[in-house]
Protein backbone atom coordinates (compact mmCIF):
# COMPACT_ATOMS: atom_id res chain seq x y z
CA UNK A 1 0.00 0.00 0.00
CA UNK A 2 2.70 2.05 1.23
CA UNK A 3 4.84 1.66 -2.33
CA UNK A 4 1.28 2.18 -4.19
CA UNK A 5 0.31 5.85 -1.82
CA UNK A 6 4.10 6.61 -2.90
CA UNK A 7 4.05 6.36 -6.75
CA UNK A 8 0.43 7.92 -6.38
CA UNK A 9 1.74 10.82 -4.77
CA UNK A 10 5.01 10.90 -7.19
CA UNK A 11 3.02 10.88 -10.01
CA UNK A 12 0.73 13.76 -8.41
CA UNK A 13 3.77 15.29 -7.69
CA UNK A 14 5.06 14.91 -11.75
CA UNK A 15 1.61 16.29 -12.94
CA UNK A 16 1.56 19.26 -10.58
CA UNK A 17 5.31 20.17 -11.94
CA UNK A 18 4.04 19.55 -15.56
CA UNK A 19 1.29 21.70 -14.81
CA UNK A 20 3.68 24.73 -13.08
CA UNK A 21 5.83 24.15 -16.22
CA UNK A 22 2.83 24.61 -18.76
CA UNK A 23 1.75 27.89 -17.08
CA UNK A 24 5.34 29.12 -16.95
CA UNK A 25 4.85 28.15 -20.79
CA UNK A 26 2.39 29.79 -21.45
CA UNK A 27 3.58 33.06 -19.85
CA UNK A 28 6.98 32.64 -21.58
CA UNK A 29 4.73 32.49 -24.77
CA UNK A 30 3.29 35.47 -24.25
CA UNK A 31 5.71 38.11 -23.24
CA UNK A 32 7.40 36.68 -26.16
CA UNK A 33 4.13 37.35 -28.79
CA UNK A 34 4.14 41.07 -27.04
CA UNK A 35 7.80 40.83 -27.32
CA UNK A 36 7.73 40.00 -30.81
CA UNK A 37 5.03 42.71 -31.31
CA UNK A 38 6.05 45.62 -30.09
CA UNK A 39 8.92 45.23 -32.27
CA UNK A 40 6.92 44.73 -35.28
CA UNK A 41 5.33 47.97 -34.25
CA UNK A 42 6.00 50.90 -36.77
CA UNK A 43 7.58 53.64 -35.63
CA UNK A 44 5.63 56.98 -35.81
CA UNK A 45 7.49 59.38 -37.65
CA UNK A 46 7.87 62.42 -36.72
CA UNK A 47 8.40 65.96 -39.04
CA UNK A 48 9.67 69.05 -37.65
CA UNK A 49 8.17 71.96 -39.27
CA UNK A 50 9.19 75.48 -39.26
CA UNK A 51 6.71 77.79 -40.91
CA UNK A 52 5.45 81.39 -40.32
CA UNK A 53 2.26 81.29 -39.01
CA UNK A 54 -0.07 77.95 -38.44
CA UNK A 55 -2.42 79.89 -41.22
CA UNK A 56 0.50 79.83 -44.02
CA UNK A 57 -0.65 78.67 -47.03
CA UNK A 58 2.28 77.02 -47.48
CA UNK A 59 2.32 74.75 -44.52
CA UNK A 60 -1.31 74.01 -45.07
CA UNK A 61 -0.97 72.79 -48.78
CA UNK A 62 2.25 70.73 -47.34
CA UNK A 63 -0.15 68.72 -44.75
CA UNK A 64 -2.57 68.60 -47.35
CA UNK A 65 0.44 66.87 -49.65
CA UNK A 66 1.23 64.55 -46.89
CA UNK A 67 -2.88 63.45 -46.39
CA UNK A 68 -2.75 63.05 -49.95
CA UNK A 69 0.25 60.34 -49.54
CA UNK A 70 -1.48 58.52 -46.58
CA UNK A 71 0.13 60.77 -43.33
CA UNK A 72 -2.92 61.09 -40.37
CA UNK A 73 -1.66 63.37 -38.25
CA UNK A 74 -1.82 62.09 -34.67
CA UNK A 75 -2.75 58.34 -36.92
CA UNK A 76 0.66 57.20 -38.45
CA UNK A 77 2.43 60.24 -37.99
CA UNK A 78 3.14 63.15 -35.77
CA UNK A 79 4.22 67.06 -37.01
CA UNK A 80 5.79 68.78 -34.37
CA UNK A 81 4.79 72.60 -35.10
CA UNK A 82 7.10 76.07 -35.12
CA UNK A 83 5.79 79.22 -35.74
CA UNK A 84 8.07 82.07 -35.66
CA UNK A 85 4.96 84.64 -37.06
CA UNK A 86 7.53 86.87 -38.74
CA UNK A 87 9.73 87.59 -35.81
CA UNK A 88 12.99 86.13 -37.52
CA UNK A 89 15.22 86.74 -34.54
CA UNK A 90 13.31 84.02 -32.81
CA UNK A 91 14.27 81.12 -36.05
CA UNK A 92 18.01 80.03 -34.27
CA UNK A 93 15.94 78.72 -31.31
CA UNK A 94 12.79 77.16 -33.03
CA UNK A 95 15.24 75.35 -35.52
CA UNK A 96 17.07 74.38 -32.47
CA UNK A 97 14.35 72.93 -30.33
CA UNK A 98 13.23 70.91 -33.71
CA UNK A 99 16.90 69.59 -33.93
CA UNK A 100 17.10 68.85 -29.92
CA UNK A 101 13.54 66.84 -30.55
CA UNK A 102 15.44 64.74 -33.05
CA UNK A 103 12.79 64.73 -35.52
CA UNK A 104 12.85 62.29 -38.58
CA UNK A 105 13.03 65.20 -40.72
CA UNK A 106 12.49 69.20 -40.99
CA UNK A 107 10.18 71.17 -43.61
CA UNK A 108 10.96 74.47 -44.00
CA UNK A 109 10.80 77.82 -46.34
CA UNK A 110 12.15 80.51 -47.13
CA UNK A 111 15.43 82.04 -47.10
CA UNK A 112 16.11 82.47 -43.31
CA UNK A 113 13.97 80.18 -42.15
CA UNK A 114 16.52 77.44 -44.22
CA UNK A 115 19.39 78.80 -43.26
CA UNK A 116 18.20 78.27 -39.28
CA UNK A 117 17.78 74.56 -39.94
CA UNK A 118 20.96 74.48 -41.53
CA UNK A 119 22.81 75.32 -38.68
CA UNK A 120 20.91 73.83 -36.19
CA UNK A 121 21.75 70.20 -37.51
CA UNK A 122 23.94 68.59 -39.89
CA UNK A 123 22.45 65.13 -39.43
CA UNK A 124 18.56 65.70 -39.73
CA UNK A 125 17.21 65.42 -43.48
CA UNK A 126 16.12 69.06 -44.35
CA UNK A 127 13.67 69.60 -47.04
CA UNK A 128 12.80 72.72 -48.15
CA UNK A 129 10.88 74.94 -50.81
CA UNK A 130 14.01 77.67 -51.98
CA UNK A 131 12.72 80.79 -53.34
CA UNK A 132 16.26 81.39 -54.22
CA UNK A 133 19.45 80.22 -55.69
CA UNK A 134 20.01 77.26 -53.16
CA UNK A 135 23.61 77.02 -54.84
CA UNK A 136 24.48 80.39 -54.43
CA UNK A 137 23.09 80.70 -50.57
CA UNK A 138 25.46 77.27 -50.05
CA UNK A 139 22.61 75.25 -49.00
CA UNK A 140 23.56 72.65 -51.22
CA UNK A 141 26.21 71.87 -53.95
CA UNK A 142 24.24 71.03 -57.13
CA UNK A 143 20.39 71.09 -57.97
CA UNK A 144 21.26 67.47 -59.59
CA UNK A 145 23.57 66.31 -57.12
CA UNK A 146 22.48 68.38 -53.65
CA UNK A 147 25.37 66.76 -50.82
CA UNK A 148 24.64 67.04 -47.54
CA UNK A 149 21.53 66.92 -45.42
CA UNK A 150 19.03 69.34 -47.92
CA UNK A 151 17.08 69.21 -50.62
CA UNK A 152 13.70 69.31 -52.14
CA UNK A 153 12.96 72.58 -54.28
CA UNK A 154 13.75 76.02 -55.61
CA UNK A 155 11.76 78.33 -57.14
CA UNK A 156 14.77 80.57 -58.34
CA UNK A 157 11.90 83.66 -57.66
CA UNK A 158 15.01 85.73 -58.84
CA UNK A 159 14.47 84.33 -62.96
CA UNK A 160 10.77 85.71 -63.20
CA UNK A 161 12.20 89.35 -61.64
CA UNK A 162 12.06 90.35 -65.68
CA UNK A 163 8.95 88.85 -65.95
CA UNK A 164 7.47 90.77 -63.11
CA UNK A 165 8.95 93.91 -64.09
CA UNK A 166 6.76 93.79 -67.90
CA UNK A 167 3.74 92.61 -66.36
CA UNK A 168 3.72 95.77 -64.30
CA UNK A 169 4.80 98.15 -67.13
CA UNK A 170 1.94 96.55 -68.96
CA UNK A 171 -0.50 97.58 -66.33
CA UNK A 172 0.96 101.09 -65.60
CA UNK A 173 2.64 102.33 -69.32
CA UNK A 174 3.42 105.41 -67.92
CA UNK A 175 4.89 104.37 -64.65
CA UNK A 176 8.93 104.88 -65.69
CA UNK A 177 10.19 105.18 -62.00
CA UNK A 178 9.49 102.60 -60.23
CA UNK A 179 10.35 101.79 -56.53
CA UNK A 180 11.75 98.47 -54.86
CA UNK A 181 11.00 97.25 -51.03
CA UNK A 182 13.58 94.71 -49.98
CA UNK A 183 15.80 94.23 -47.47
CA UNK A 184 19.71 92.94 -47.30
CA UNK A 185 19.05 89.48 -47.79
CA UNK A 186 17.52 90.05 -51.57
CA UNK A 187 19.42 90.56 -54.80
CA UNK A 188 17.93 93.07 -57.04
CA UNK A 189 20.36 93.11 -59.62
CA UNK A 190 17.70 90.49 -61.90
CA UNK A 191 15.29 94.06 -61.60
CA UNK A 192 17.78 96.41 -62.40
CA UNK A 193 18.92 94.55 -65.68
CA UNK A 194 15.17 94.51 -66.52
CA UNK A 195 14.57 97.78 -65.99
CA UNK A 196 17.35 98.74 -67.78
CA UNK A 197 16.32 96.45 -71.31
CA UNK A 198 12.70 98.15 -70.56
CA UNK A 199 13.86 101.74 -70.29
CA UNK A 200 12.33 102.26 -66.38
CA UNK A 201 14.38 103.60 -63.18
CA UNK A 202 14.40 101.41 -60.29
CA UNK A 203 14.53 102.99 -57.02
CA UNK A 204 15.76 100.45 -54.27
CA UNK A 205 14.14 101.32 -50.97
CA UNK A 206 15.78 99.08 -48.16
CA UNK A 207 14.00 98.09 -45.25
CA UNK A 208 15.98 96.16 -42.29
CA UNK A 209 15.24 94.23 -38.85
CA UNK A 210 12.42 92.40 -37.35
CA UNK A 211 10.27 95.08 -37.31
CA UNK A 212 10.80 97.33 -40.74
CA UNK A 213 9.78 101.08 -40.66
CA UNK A 214 7.38 101.12 -43.22
CA UNK A 215 6.70 104.38 -42.71
CA UNK A 216 9.87 106.00 -43.67
CA UNK A 217 9.97 103.12 -46.31
CA UNK A 218 6.78 105.09 -47.89
CA UNK A 219 8.36 108.67 -47.33
CA UNK A 220 11.38 107.67 -49.52
CA UNK A 221 9.06 105.68 -51.72
CA UNK A 222 6.92 109.31 -52.25
CA UNK A 223 10.25 111.22 -52.02
CA UNK A 224 11.85 109.38 -55.15
CA UNK A 225 8.31 110.17 -57.32
CA UNK A 226 7.90 106.39 -57.82
CA UNK A 227 4.54 105.73 -59.94
CA UNK A 228 4.89 102.03 -59.03
CA UNK A 229 6.44 99.75 -56.50
CA UNK A 230 7.62 96.15 -56.40
CA UNK A 231 7.63 94.47 -53.12
CA UNK A 232 10.59 91.32 -52.52
CA UNK A 233 9.35 88.51 -50.70
CA UNK A 234 10.91 87.68 -47.52
CA UNK A 235 9.16 86.36 -44.00
CA UNK A 236 9.16 89.75 -42.45
CA UNK A 237 7.94 91.41 -45.50
CA UNK A 238 5.64 88.61 -45.60
CA UNK A 239 4.07 89.24 -42.07
CA UNK A 240 3.63 92.94 -42.76
CA UNK A 241 1.79 92.51 -46.11
CA UNK A 242 -1.53 93.49 -44.97
CA UNK A 243 0.32 97.20 -43.59
CA UNK A 244 2.17 97.23 -47.03
CA UNK A 245 -0.82 96.82 -49.52
CA UNK A 246 -2.85 99.37 -47.01
CA UNK A 247 0.12 101.61 -46.97
CA UNK A 248 0.49 101.74 -50.90
CA UNK A 249 -3.15 101.70 -51.95
CA UNK A 250 -4.05 105.04 -49.66
CA UNK A 251 -1.24 106.45 -51.49
CA UNK A 252 -2.12 104.93 -54.57
CA UNK A 253 0.59 103.32 -55.52
CA UNK A 254 0.15 99.92 -57.63
CA UNK A 255 2.29 96.84 -56.45
CA UNK A 256 3.66 94.03 -57.84
CA UNK A 257 4.54 91.34 -55.46
CA UNK A 258 6.45 87.88 -55.56
CA UNK A 259 3.80 85.85 -53.52
CA UNK A 260 0.30 85.75 -54.21
CA UNK A 261 -0.47 86.20 -50.32
CA UNK A 262 0.57 89.94 -50.69
CA UNK A 263 -2.11 90.17 -53.68
CA UNK A 264 -4.71 88.29 -51.29
CA UNK A 265 -3.51 90.77 -48.32
CA UNK A 266 -4.92 93.57 -51.01
CA UNK A 267 -1.89 94.46 -53.05
CA UNK A 268 -2.63 94.58 -57.02
CA UNK A 269 -0.43 92.00 -58.42
CA UNK A 270 1.98 89.24 -58.22
CA UNK A 271 3.49 86.61 -60.47
CA UNK A 272 5.28 83.65 -58.78
CA UNK A 273 6.16 80.32 -59.05
CA UNK A 274 2.62 78.24 -57.92
CA UNK A 275 3.42 77.89 -54.49
CA UNK A 276 0.77 75.45 -53.55
CA UNK A 277 2.10 73.10 -56.06
CA UNK A 278 5.29 73.35 -54.33
CA UNK A 279 4.48 73.02 -50.88
CA UNK A 280 2.58 69.91 -51.92
CA UNK A 281 5.63 68.38 -54.06
CA UNK A 282 7.57 68.85 -50.72
CA UNK A 283 5.50 65.83 -48.87
CA UNK A 284 6.85 63.73 -51.68
CA UNK A 285 10.06 64.52 -50.55
CA UNK A 286 9.46 63.89 -47.02
CA UNK A 287 7.98 60.57 -47.98
CA UNK A 288 10.79 59.25 -49.87
CA UNK A 289 12.98 60.84 -46.57
CA UNK A 290 11.10 58.82 -44.42
CA UNK A 291 11.06 55.45 -46.40
CA UNK A 292 15.05 55.45 -46.28
CA UNK A 293 16.01 57.76 -49.24
CA UNK A 294 18.99 59.93 -48.83
CA UNK A 295 18.66 64.39 -49.14
CA UNK A 296 22.13 63.59 -50.80
CA UNK A 297 20.93 61.60 -53.19
CA UNK A 298 17.15 63.17 -54.34
CA UNK A 299 17.52 66.23 -56.82
CA UNK A 300 16.34 69.60 -56.24
CA UNK A 301 13.40 70.20 -58.34
CA UNK A 302 12.00 73.83 -60.08
CA UNK A 303 8.87 74.90 -60.43
CA UNK A 304 6.59 73.52 -63.16
CA UNK A 305 3.76 75.93 -62.44
CA UNK A 306 3.46 79.53 -61.86
CA UNK A 307 0.50 81.81 -61.52
CA UNK A 308 -0.57 85.58 -62.13
CA UNK A 309 -2.76 86.51 -60.08
CA UNK A 310 -4.73 90.42 -60.16
CA UNK A 311 -7.04 92.04 -57.36
CA UNK A 312 -9.55 93.63 -59.50
CA UNK A 313 -11.00 94.78 -56.22
CA UNK A 314 -7.76 96.82 -55.53
CA UNK A 315 -7.46 97.95 -59.70
CA UNK A 316 -10.35 99.60 -59.00
CA UNK A 317 -9.85 101.43 -55.94
CA UNK A 318 -7.18 102.36 -57.75
CA UNK A 319 -8.90 104.14 -60.98
CA UNK A 320 -6.53 101.51 -62.95
CA UNK A 321 -7.86 99.94 -66.03
CA UNK A 322 -6.05 96.29 -66.54
CA UNK A 323 -5.70 96.11 -69.84
CA UNK A 324 -7.90 92.99 -71.57
CA UNK A 325 -4.48 91.63 -72.70
CA UNK A 326 -3.30 90.96 -69.06
CA UNK A 327 -6.56 89.75 -67.77
CA UNK A 328 -6.37 87.34 -70.50
CA UNK A 329 -3.22 85.71 -69.08
CA UNK A 330 -4.08 86.11 -65.35
CA UNK A 331 -4.43 82.39 -63.78
CA UNK A 332 -6.31 84.10 -60.85
CA UNK A 333 -8.33 87.12 -60.89
CA UNK A 334 -9.87 88.36 -57.18
CA UNK A 335 -13.16 90.29 -57.62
Amino acid sequence: MKKSFWIQSDNRKSKIQNRKWAGLSVIAFVLSAVGVAAEQQPKIPRIGLLSGTDSSPGSNAFRQGLRELGYVEGKNVVVEFRYDEGKVERLPALAAELAQLKVDVIFVSSLLRIRAAKEATKTIPIVMVSFGDPVADGFIVSLARPGGNITGLAAQRRDLDGKRLELLKEVIPAGSQVAILWDANAVVKEYEAAARALNSQLQPIEVRGPEPDLESAFQAIAKSRAKALIVVANPVLLHNRERIALTANNKRLPTMCESMEYVEAGCLLSYSANQADLYRRAATYVDKILKGAKPADLPVEQPTKFEFVINLKTAKALSLTIPQSVLYRADKVIK
